[in-house]
């Protein structure tokens, strides 16, 4: 406490005049009334200038001439002059303070002599002090004092007035007469020649008021304000008072603290203070205040007034000084939660850097170890929380020890330790961000910190923790990238460290779980490198490159790196790894015969096929090696080996699966090799063991087709139309209507054929320009079939029986030639009009000319002729109508056969029109390929 002052003063002295120690007390006597009864009897000295002797040496003849004189004025006039001698020279010159007090106990009858002879050479004045002195000296403190009234009565303007004064304002207050002690120090004050005994008569004045009582206490605060303006002028003078002062000082802040306490504190004390402009010592009042407050066991005014000053005054230089003895008061007191509270409000007033900058280093080294005394209090209170299972209290504690080893590490030396004890803090405390940064701070950033490596390293353990669900927050999500930036980072600073190899196996083996497989072939091929990694390390990194090259088809790598594995791969793991690390081998090896297959060298892809079995004996995948590597000789056309090792293939793995696919291969084969009748009855036999034969044997009957085999064609062809297969698609409509056509083509039975073709080929909705046309063609040729069936049948009679099936007949035609114009269009409408003109004109013409009934008369038969010729009119009108269309269609179509047949028929029906000398023939320009009649 009291570290302002007492520190400030511990080291000088000052002897003040107190009741028991006074300078001198005197009371003059009454023998003279005026200076008139008074006669001078010796000569009168005069001040002169100091001999050009020592004043040692004029002193001690002054003191010889005292000894050896029994006059009393020349006794008197001796001890006056050494008193002179000693006040101008400034030396302790004459009698020792022992001998003083016995000489002037010797002189004073000397003195009285004098006064009663009322004649003295020298000054009165200076005979009554030396008398009031002498008084004093021999403790004849009454006839002191009134020698000394008398001096101020008698010579007011007297130098030696002002000391009288004090001297017997002193006298008053040692009397207990403070009312007249305070009179006679203002007294002196506001007199002449006061000197340097203002500053004292101020201090007195001020205790002459403060023993007065409360009442007078305001006068004593102001008055001990000026003590203080008059001892501390300056900053300068804050720091080195006169010696002679410092208990005077001392004395009256111990005095205005007492005051203020006793009234309101430190609004006393700043109201006093307001009066006059601010004082540099100021800040000592409110410290001494409050260490009187706590002396006296009241510590919370003592805080409040630490409180109150650093509040009042937010930048004055000491408040860290009144913010540390907050701490200090709360520690007397025993209340450590408060004294930890204290210690946090000093760190948060001072954690901003400019703020901390503006601490002088004690101060800093004080901010310093209450953060690390905080620090280390709550990381040890999280510690304690959790193994209470109070994990939110632990976290809050972790947290806040955290914050004060963060703000410490970066103004203290320890900085890498503070960095990590804060990253640990964060961890636990569930601040993973933070955390993460504070390790990375005491690995990188942090210089010659000898556990870097590992802060480093608690730095990537946290990241790669934090990939997992349990690490991970809503601010802390690191990506595999961020881990292995982290790594590099690691490696980097700590090449050497032990642990990069299972750290370098461990990110290779995410890289690749990822998909990443160039970083995973990366962290990988560290792992292999590194001397230091351990066998089980060796193995996981040869193991990931294994897969990675694998993935990247990188193939011939791969089988490297897969017997690599199996040379790393420890016993333990033999049981349950080293099946599958073979097949992957074997898969390795099998993939580079595709790819040689795909580049089209063979006997690479051959010679790979066919080592698979050395690495995997009656493996599936050697099995399928050789499967393939007839696929290859298929592949490259060797046709002929290609269906030996096929057939091979076939005879010894029968049961395999791929065999299934063996028949497809050797079709394919016998067709490239030209084989077709072989690839057929390839096809038929496995269309006897197939659930569904006909796709097969309608391949076989494509492949007779294609040799040439008729009958072996037309067999299957038949068959299949038997079950009467409906189109499902367009190829299979064409399919089928190919296969129709082929047969009539090929001259099977062709009436239901071609019925079938017409019917297909409307009903279908798919179509296509052959099976149009080879429909039309059917249609024709039946609407053909049906003519000659309907020319075929004569009118007799009965009339109407034969008319009947002859308009059934004709009918008939008439529709076949209707599909075929449906079906053909444009190509056949020339012929279909042609054939349909002539079933009209055959019809009339055939009614026209048949039998009239036996029994009509002649009239009745002539009557009956006209009635055959207006039935058979209308037909020939129709007859010569179509015809004409066929004619007509010259200009658009161009002249064709049909065309020149129906002008023949029309020549005959109508020869004035038709019946002429012409020429058709044909013409081209640029806007019209077929010409008209020329």
């Amino acid at each position: 406490m009291r570290r302002f002052v007492c520190a400030l003063m511990s080291s000088l002295l000052m002897p003040l005049p107190t009741a028991g120690q006074e300078s001198f007390r005197v009371e003059l006597g009454r023998d003279g009334e005026t200076i008139a009864d008074m006669r001078p009897v010796y000569l009168k000295f005069e001040s002169r200038p100091m001999p050009a002797i020592s004043p040692a040496e004029v002193a001690r003849r002054y003191q010889q001439l005292f000894r050896s004189s029994d006059e009393p004025a020349v006794r008197i006039d001796a001890l006056n002059r050494l008193t002179n001698i000693r006040d101008r020279t400034g030396q302790d010159l004459g009698f020792s303070p022992e001998e003083e007090e016995r000489v002037y106990g010797e002189v004073l009858s000397s003195y009285e002599a004098i006064l009663g002879q009322g004649s003295f050479g020298g000054r009165l004045d200076e005979l009554l002090y030396q008398m009031a002195k002498a008084y004093a000296l021999t403790g004849q403190s009454e006839q002191s004092v009134d020698r000394l009234k008398q001096l101020v009565g008698l010579y007011p303007q007297s130098p030696l007035v002002p000391e009288a004064r004090f001297r017997i304002a002193e006298s008053d207050f040692s009397a207990g007469r403070f009312a007249e002690a305070e009179t006679g120090y203002r007294a002196l004050i506001n007199g002449e020649h006061a000197g340097a005994l203002i500053a004292k008569a101020q201090y007195m004045l001020g205790w002459s008021q403060f023993k007065q009582g409360p009442s007078a206490w305001e006068r004593a605060g102001l008055t001990f304000l000026s003590v203080l303006n008059e001892f501390l002028p300056d900053a300068h003078s804050l720091q080195n008072p006169q010696t002679s002062a410092v208990d005077a000082i001392d004395d009256t802040f111990r005095a205005l603290a007492l005051m203020a306490a006793r009234k309101e504190g430190p609004d006393t004390l700043a109201a006093w203070l307001k009066a006059e402009a601010p004082r540099h010592w100021a800040y000592l009042l409110f410290d001494r205040l409050a260490d009187f407050y706590a002396v006296q066991g009241d510590y919370e005014a003592s805080v409040a007034t630490n409180k109150w000053f650093v509040r009042s005054h937010p930048n004055h230089p000491k408040n860290p000084a009144f913010m540390a003895q907050i701490a200090a008061v709360w520690e007397r007191a025993g209340k450590p939660d408060a004294v930890r509270a204290a210690k946090a409000d000093y760190i948060a007033m001072y954690a901003a850097p400019s703020s901390y900058q503006g601490l002088s280093e004690p101060d800093q080294a004080r901010w310093q170890s209450y953060s690390r005394t905080l620090a280390d209090f709550h990381y040890n209170q999280g510690t304690l929380a959790f193994a209470k299972n109070d994990k939110v209290r632990a976290q809050g504690a972790f947290s806040a020890a955290a914050s004060y080893y963060e703000s410490l590490a970066s103004r203290a030396g320890s900085a890498g330790q503070l960095f990590r004890l804060a990253g640990d803090a964060r961890l636990q405390a569930g601040q993973y961000l933070r955390a993460l940064s504070d390790y990375q701070r005491a690995a990188y950033q942090t210089d010659h910190y000898p556990e870097a490596a590992d802060a480093g390293w608690a730095a990537l353990v946290l990241l790669r923790d934090g990939l997992e669900a349990d690490r991970r927050t809503t601010e802390f999500r690191p990506d595999l990238a961020t881990v292995s930036v982290e790594s590099d980072r690691f490696e980097q600073s700590f090449p050497d460290d032990s642990r990069l190899s299972g750290l370098t196996a461990d990110l290779a083996s995410r890289w690749l779980a990822s998909g990443n497989l160039e970083s995973a072939l990366t962290y990988a091929g560290r792992t292999a490198t590194n001397a230091k990694a351990s066998a089980e390390e060796r193995y996981a990194a040869w193991l990931v490159i294994a897969k990675a090259r694998q993935s990247r088809r990188e193939y011939a790598l791969a089988e490297r790196a897969w017997k690599q594995v199996l040379q790393e791969m420890p016993e333990s793991n033999k049981n349950d790894s080293e099946g599958n690390a073979k097949q992957q081998l074997a898969g390795a090896i099998y993939r580079q015969g595709e790819a040689a297959n795909a580049r089209g060298d063979l006997t690479s892809a051959v010679e790979h096929f066919t080592r698979i079995e050395a690495v995997l004996p009656g493996s599936e995948i050697a099995i399928k090696g050789r499967f393939d590597a007839a696929n290859s000789l298929l592949k490259a056309g060797r046709w002929a080996l290609a269906i030996e090792q096929l057939r091979l293939f076939r005879t010894r793995f029968s049961d395999h699966e791929l065999a299934a696919g063996i028949s497809d291969k050797l079709v394919h084969a016998y067709v490239a090799s030209d084989q077709p009748v072989q690839a057929a009855n390839e096809l038929l036999g496995a269309a006897s063991t197939a659930a569904e034969p006909w796709p097969l044997q309608l391949k076989a009957a494509e492949l007779f087709h294609l040799a040439g085999d008729q009958g072996n064609r037309d067999r299957l062809y038949l068959s299949y139309l038997k079950t009467n297969p409906s189109a499902e698609d367009a190829e299979q409509h064409l399919q089928l209507q190919t296969m129709r056509h082929r047969l009539i083509n090929s001259g099977e039975p062709t009436g239901n054929l071609r019925s079938a073709m017409v019917a297909s080929e409307l009903a279908s909705p798919w179509h296509s320009e052959e099976s149009l046309a080879w429909s039309a063609r059917a249609a024709l040729v039946l609407g053909a079939r049906d003519a000659a069936i309907f020319t075929s049948i004569p009118l007799s009679q009965p009339l109407a029986d034969s008319l009947d099936r002859k308009q059934r007949a004709l009918e008939s035609a008439r529709m076949r030639f209707l599909e075929a114009e449906q079906l053909g269009g444009e190509a056949v409408r020339s012929e279909t009009l042609f054939r349909r003109a002539e079933l009209y004109r055959v019809f009339a013409q055939d009614l026209m000319t048949s039998s009239v009934p036996a029994d009509l008369n002649e009239l009745e038969a002539m009557q009956y002729q006209m009635l055959l010729e207006e039935e058979a009119f209308p037909f020939e009108e129709k007859a010569i109508a179509l015809h004409s269309d066929n004619h007509r269609r010259v200009t658009d179509h161009g002249y064709d056969g049909w065309i020149g047949k129906s002008l023949g028929v029309l020549a005959q029906l109508n020869p004035g029109r038709y019946s002429r000398a012409v020429r058709w023939m044909t013409w081209k320009d640029q806007n019209a390929s077929s010409g008209g009649p020329g």
